[in-house]
């Protein structure tokens, strides 16, 4: 992965994390420390889960296909936050 892929990644993690924490209140903790691990946790969704299980479509910059990556970071924020949830409640 080049330096150009990697920051396209880290973007969109970035942003689907902050529409998540900050912009529908999606957490388990309110705070700065969670919202960094969302975006560690959505970079992992955004470059695994994106183009590699939902394929190569849409917009990209050659390497990175945006829409892929944004679904798959949103897709793993979400499955993450809902198990903690679960766990955390018991």
């Amino acid at each position: 992965m080049d330096s150009g892929s990697f920051f396209a990644l880290l973007v969109i993690s970035v942003v689907v994390a902050a529409i998540l924490h900050y912009g529908l209140k999606f957490y388990v903790r309110a705070g700065l420390t969670s919202f960094i691990s969302k975006v560690i946790i959505a970079y992992i969704g955004a470059s695994w889960l994106g183009s590699s299980m939902m394929g190569q479509w849409g917009p990209n910059n050659g390497t990175v296909y945006y829409v892929p990556a944004a679904l798959g970071a949103a897709a793993i924020l979400v499955l993450v936050v809902d198990i903690v949830k679960t766990v955390h409640s018991r």
